[in-house]
This record gives structure tokens, C-alpha cells and sequence, in this order.
């Protein structure tokens, strides 16, 4: 039950940064990679402030932390660049089903031990998903801003591959964004400036990094190694669901009889692939 809940607070955090991204860039008025730092330097301050709270001390670590660090960004800076465009529920659908064949594929080879009832399960869930993907006369694509949430999906499921393995949740989350902040700062610095600040967004992208994902992250790393990355990969699956139920509740928009369909067809892959055997 522990770890149910973890995991469901973990979801809600992911979610909260699709709507998050979104009210941010609504008025036009803040650019992504703008969002992306701000977010990035917030959590690495808070992140920073409780490692050195609790005197766990700041550790650079090796080619994992690169890794890990390159992962990050990736993840950062193309999900707010396809959320310029995309609507909250439907770019985290485009994340999450990369990340779960990103993660699904890590576990393969890796040896990971996958049941048949997670390989069913996540099928389902992606069955609902793509149900709900499916082009309909009010869905307009605009294929770079998929191309790029599908980059920020990769760069999500290596971060998380890679999270497995920390022995320091928060430390390694601390450090992950310590490492990426300046590089985001520099990347936005050497491409004409900050632009734009309004008070609102600058907010929203305060409150994603430091919270959602600074805080959202590190709890996510102390319960992937409890999950593993088959089972992490399928909770994943409801942040869609989450991110549309917000995106009407703070957005006004509009939710339709595929949606529940749908969602009711992803929370039943999800509870089938957690379930023991």
C-alpha cells in the first residue's frame, strides 16, 4: 500500500507538469527553452538546499551521471518544446508510450524477468492509449512537436533506466540537476537570451522544477529499484489520464466518451501488470 501511494503521488507530479508547461506557455509571452531552465535551476536549488540539510554531501559520480545528466536534459527541453503546441493530456500520451517501449526494451536486455501478465497488461494500456491517440476531425497534428515530446519520451525512460541503480535518491536527483542546470543555462545564453519573463509563468515554471520535478524526481528514483523498470514503465501509462482530467479541470478542455473509454481500459492494463503473480 506504501508504495501504491508513492507511486501514485509520483504520477500526479509527472502530470502536473504537463499542465504546468502548458500554462506557462499559453500566452505566447515565455519561450520553452526559457521554461525548460527556469525549471531546471529551480529544482537544482531546492534539491540542493535539503542535501545539504540532511549533510548527505554532493558526489560528481562517472559516465552513469553523463549519462544520466545528457538523459535529463533531453527530457527537459523536448517536452517544453512540444508543449508550445501540444495540448497537456495529449503530449503526455506521445511521452509515455515512448517511454514504456523505451523501458520495456531496456528490461529485455538487460535480462530483466518479465511476466506474461505485464506483457498483457502493458498492452492493454497501450491499446487504450492508441485508442485514444487515434485521429479524430477536432485533432490537429503538428508532427515537429510530436517528434519532440517522442525525444523527450526517450530521454525519459534512459533517465529512469538509469535511476534503478542510485543508492542516494535525492543525492543523485540533487547532482543530475546541479550537472544539467548550467549546460540548460549556457544552451539558452548562446541562443539570443531569456526573453520574456512574465510573472505567471515564471511562477508555473518555479513551482514545476522545484516541486514537480525536483521533489517528483527524487521520490521517483527512491521507488524505481522497488518497482522495477517493467512495472515503473506501466504506472507510468496513467499520467495521460491524469494530465487530460487536468488539463479540463485547469485548462477548460474538453474531455469525450473515448476519453473515459479509454481510461478505463489503461487503469485495467496498469492494475494487471502491478498485480503479483
Amino acid at each position: 500500500m506504501r508504495l501504491f501511494l508513492l507511486t501514485t503521488l509520483t504520477m500526479i507530479a509527472f502530470a502536473s507538469n504537463s499542465v504546468l508547461n502548458r500554462l506557462a506557455l499559453a500566452s505566447g509571452d515565455m519561450q520553452a527553452d526559457t521554461f525548460g531552465t527556469i525549471r531546471l535551476v529551480s529544482g537544482a536549488a531546492i534539491l540542493s538546499i535539503l542535501v545539504l540539510w540532511q549533510k548527505r554531501g554532493f558526489a560528481i559520480g562517472g559516465w552513469a551521471r553523463l549519462a544520466a545528466v545528457l538523459a535529463l536534459l533531453a527530457y527537459i527541453f523536448g517536452f517544453s518544446a512540444a508543449y508550445a503546441e501540444l495540448a497537456p493530456g495529449f503530449g503526455a500520451l506521445i511521452l509515455f508510450s515512448v517511454v514504456q517501449v523505451t523501458m520495456f526494451a531496456g528490461a529485455v536486455l538487460s535480462q530483466d524477468d518479465v511476466p506474461r501478465q505485464r506483457w498483457f497488461g502493458a498492452g492493454l494500456a497501450l491499446a487504450g492509449l492508441a485508442w485514444l491517440l487515434w485521429p479524430s476531425g477536432n485533432l490537429t497534428f503538428s508532427w515537429p512537436h510530436i517528434a519532440a515530446m517522442a525525444f523527450a519520451g526517450a530521454g525519459w525512460g534512459v533517465y529512469s533506466l538509469l535511476g534503478r541503480g542510485a543508492k542516494d535518491p535525492l543525492q543523485a536527483t540533487a547532482m543530475n540537476f546541479l550537472l544539467a542546470a548550467p549546460v540548460a543555462a549556457v544552451v539558452l545564453l548562446a541562443g539570443g537570451g531569456i526573453g520574456a519573463l512574465p510573472v505567471m509563468s515564471v511562477a508555473w515554471a518555479v513551482l514545476s522544477g522545484a516541486v514537480m520535478s525536483g521533489l517528483g524526481y527524487a521520490l521517483w528514483y527512491h521507488i524505481l529499484p522497488m518497482l522495477g523498470a517493467t512495472r515503473a514503465a506501466v504506472a507510468q501509462l496513467t499520467v495521460p489520464v491524469i494530465a487530460l482530467a487536468g488539463g479540463w479541470a485547469f485548462l477548460g478542455e474538453a474531455l469525450s466518451l473515448r476519453f473515459a473509454m479509454a481510461s478505463v481500459l489503461i487503469m485495467a492494463g496498469v492494475l494487471v501488470s502491478l498485480r503479483q503473480r
